[in-house]
Order: C-alpha cells, then structure tokens, then sequence
C-alpha cells in the first residue's frame, strides 16, 4: 500500500481571516512571539500498489481539480513511507 500527503494552503496574497483569528487567540492564551498563522487543509490518499510517474501524475491532477482551488490555493503532495 502506498501513501500520498497533499498539503493545500491558501496562497501567500490571499487573506486568511481564520488564520488571523487563531494569531490573536494564540496570544491571548499566553504564546508569545507568534507572528503569523496560515491555515490549511491536508489530505492522505492511500493506494493499492506502489506510486510510479502516472500515479503520481493523477494525484497531481486530482489535487488541482477536486483538493484544491487553484485560483487562491497552492498544494505541495509528499509521499509517506510506513
């Protein structure tokens, strides 16, 4: 079985109004020094089989049509050995 990680996150020029909730919350609980939080989504896809190019392939394109928005969000996909 293998195991793909996307990582999708809203791209650095878009404003992230949780992200800046979760900032001052953070600080308000007593964590100093924070200077910036993003929010994002991550999603584990398991696979029957090993990974090779086309797979990989298709989960590149399953993740800029269905995971992701790519007009305000960037994904990154790791692959994750057991």
């Amino acid at each position: 079985m293998a195991r793909v990680v996307v990582d999708v996150m809203l791209k650095p020029e878009i404003l992230d109004p949780q992200g800046k909730a979760v900032e001052g919350a953070l600080g308000r609980l007593g964590l100093e020094g924070v200077t910036s939080v993003r929010q994002g989504k991550t999603f584990t896809v398991e696979l029957d089989g090993e990974i090779d190019e086309e797979r990989l392939a298709q989960v590149h394109e399953l993740a800029g049509s269905l995971l992701s928005n790519p007009v305000i969000e960037d994904y990154v996909i790791r692959e994750v050995t057991a």
